[in-house]
């Protein structure tokens, strides 16, 4: 994303956040040019260990992509054609997309009307409805809050289901004492340059502590290799995290949770300023990073309007739930009535943490009109 023009503020700046840091980062990508080793090489090797030792997981394996990752998380757990994984609809599509590449049938459960996150009650209901258990269920930590993800694996496990933690935009995030990430079977994250620990470029992560799990995704991430090669599983392909991602975010990660520490500072400040006609979604503390900021808000044309007058960017995160995408031309999906209301009243407002005091006093100060 550019930068903002004179006077108006930009939903994001990742310029910013370059020059915050600049020189170490540089230095990072000129040790990985001189060292001549560009793939699965030593900076790889330890944003891995790294990674994995801050998440609380005995493995974290870089991939290309967070996608990937979702894709090898579930195929590590015995995803395959005509499975069905059950995943909410209000998150992008990312597990959605994952799961068709295997041949996967999606079933989309709605999601508590608080906090916009699936729950036990909600995937329970779902599967009620469907008449049937799903191989697997993909829990979105959205928005940069975890959902009640110890409570949702107590009631998988005895059933025989198992769980997949989306920690995309939740990196850091801590629930019941663990990091968001730590307490499914698996989990996948991503580095995309705008997620609160971003990369230059594209990259992902599979995170367990499951060593068979980790096993599969290390061969399904090259070729399906065991030792060069001997191809040993079916499913893999090219898919590794390069050496200059890696060693950036080595840079990063020790920063990470100071990171997160300044969006919730901001966020606080739009959850005292806010108006009575919105609400945000989240509410600032160990179990949310704020990777965005959201309100739901009737009218929300209005209140873009209302924002954009006054040189503020918005988004919205997401306005087209997965299961009334164009692409499904069958009703096979039951109505999600809390996931369409908020498909129509979300709206997400600039939060990342380069963020200007001014600028965080402008925001306010248009949210408290509301």
């Amino acid at each position: 994303m550019n930068r903002a023009s004179s006077g108006s503020i930009p939903f994001n700046d990742l310029a910013r956040g370059v020059d915050v840091n600049g020189d170490a980062v540089r230095a990072a990508l000129e040790r990985v040019v001189t060292s001549g080793w560009y793939v699965l090489g030593p900076e790889h090797d330890a944003f891995e260990r790294e990674l994995a030792a801050y998440v609380g997981v005995s493995k974290a394996l870089g991939v290309a992509s967070g996608t990937d990752a979702l894709q090898f998380a579930m195929a590590a757990v015995g995803v395959g054609p005509g499975d069905v994984i059950l995943t909410a609809a209000n998150a992008g599509g990312y597990a959605t997309t994952a799961a068709r590449a295997l041949g996967a049938e999606p079933l989309f459960a709605d999601v508590d009307p608080r906090s916009l996150l699936l729950s036990a009650a909600t995937i329970s209901a779902a599967i009620a409805t469907a008449g049937s258990a799903p191989r697997a269920v993909v829990v979105t930590h959205l928005y940069g809050a975890a959902a009640p993800i110890q409570e949702i694996v107590a009631w998988a496990r005895p059933r025989g289901i198992r769980v997949i933690e989306d920690c995309a935009q939740s990196l850091g995030a801590v629930i019941g004492g663990v990091r968001a990430g730590a307490v499914g079977d698996v989990a996948a994250t991503s580095f995309y340059p705008t997620k609160n620990l971003g990369a230059l470029g594209d990259g992902g992560a599979v995170l367990t502590s499951d060593e068979a799990i980790a096993t599969r995704v290390e061969a399904l991430r090259q070729y399906g290799w065991k030792g060069k090669y001997r191809v040993t599983v079916r499913g893999g392909r090219n898919s590794r995290l390069d050496e200059i991602q890696a060693a950036v975010l080595r840079v990063k990660l020790p920063h990470l949770d100071e990171v997160n520490e300044r969006r919730r500072a901001i966020h606080r400040i739009y959850e005292d300023a806010i108006g009575g006609s919105a609400r945000l979604v989240n509410t600032s503390g160990e179990s949310f990073v704020g990777h965005l900021a959201v309100i739901e808000v009737e009218r929300r044309d209005e209140v873009r309007e209302l924002f954009a007058a006054r040189g503020i960017a918005t988004d919205v995160h997401y306005p087209i739930p997965d299961h009334a995408q164009p692409i499904e031309t069958a009703p096979n999906h039951r109505q999600l009535p809390v996931t369409e209301a908020a498909a129509r009243r979300v709206l997400s407002i600039p939060l990342f943490p380069e963020l200007r005091p001014d600028e965080v006093d402008r925001i306010a100060s248009a949210l408290g009109e509301m």
